[in-house]
């Protein structure tokens, strides 16, 4: 009876997305930023190995073969044999990286002191990342014992070159709009990874009463996780199905600001697609069954704007 049931449930989701995800596909496909780029210009775009069941390599070769430039992943810290085995996967398969960085510490002082460690060992890696992106600081700690860490990742990007962003997350220092323009204010060389679909979940809102606020943040944005969230969530359970156009739309406009710049300077621009396994993804009460595809949005995602701002 059970089975029966879960079986009947996923046929009869998957007949009815099947309907539903053509349209708005078509409708958001057409539609392009149409901006010549400069020369430099050049899109990159990161799978995200969150949610993945296998091997490195296995990984690797998966991102390989539907299209993905590069990976972004943790880096990981005193494990040699890991690091040996991503660049082995990375030559092998022929991608770039880009790092995650950060530290769990609940006082300021220790978070400081192995968020530093980190990022000097992930800078300083066999294998070249193309960035590194900071899980930075708490959303409890001080101004200054979170500018701490901005600061410091200034001067290390600086002697190395390698460009250190700091992500728009819940939990961390850029946790809010409002907190993140202090910071944006305040520190002129702070360079952010956008994943906004955070900040709409904290500020239960698709943010258009913060119209200003978001527009400084983008022009600071220089890595995007392109995650779709929604006013109860940062994360849609489909970013393909009708009833979140919407909120996609409204994720495309502040990417397509953040493009028409890069475009227009002729620079780098990296995406990761990270829509997230359970639970960001919601799952079937009682079976924890996803009720999509995690992979499969996330390729959706990485043709959808590699079509919009190739």
């Amino acid at each position: 009876m059970h089975q029966n049931r879960r079986n009947f449930i996923k046929t009869t989701a998957t007949a009815t997305a099947a309907g539903l995800f053509a349209p708005l596909t078509e409708l958001v496909a057409k539609e392009t930023i149409g901006i010549k780029a400069a020369a430099g210009y050049e899109l990159l775009f990161m799978a995200t190995d969150w949610g993945f069941n296998g091997t490195i390599d296995e990984f690797c070769a998966a991102a390989k073969k539907d299209g993905y430039e590069g990976i972004e992943l943790w880096w990981a810290v005193d494990n040699p044999a890991a690091q040996q085995s991503l660049y082995d996967a990375l030559k092998k398969h022929q991608l770039q990286v880009g790092f995650l960085c950060g530290a769990g510490q609940p006082k300021a002082k220790p978070h400081l002191e192995t968020f530093m460690k980190n990022l000097d060992a992930a800078l300083n890696s066999v294998q070249k990342p193309l960035y590194i992106n900071c899980h930075s600081g708490k959303d409890y700690f001080t101004y200054e014992e979170n500018k701490a860490l901005i600061d410091y990742t200034t001067k290390k990007s600086k002697e190395t070159g390698i460009p250190v962003y700091h992500e728009t997350h819940r939990g961390r220092m850029l946790y809010s709009a409002p907190v993140a323009r202090q910071f944006i204010e305040k520190n002129p060389e702070l360079r952010l990874t956008l994943d906004i679909s955070h900040w709409c979940n904290v500020h239960e809102s698709l943010l258009a009463d913060q119209q200003e606020t978001i527009d400084l943040a983008l022009e600071r944005v220089s890595h995007i996780h392109s995650r779709v969230g929604h006013p109860q969530g940062p994360q849609v359970n489909d970013p393909r199905a009708p009833e979140w156009e919407h909120a996609l739309k409204a994720h495309l406009g502040w990417w397509d600001k953040v493009i028409a710049r890069k475009k227009k300077n002729g620079e780098r621009m990296t995406i990761l697609t990270e829509f997230g396994p359970p639970d960001y993804m919601p799952t079937l009460p009682y079976t924890r069954q996803p009720v999509a595809d995690q992979w499969a949005i996330n390729v959706y995602m990485m043709n959808l704007l590699r079509k919009r701002y190739q």
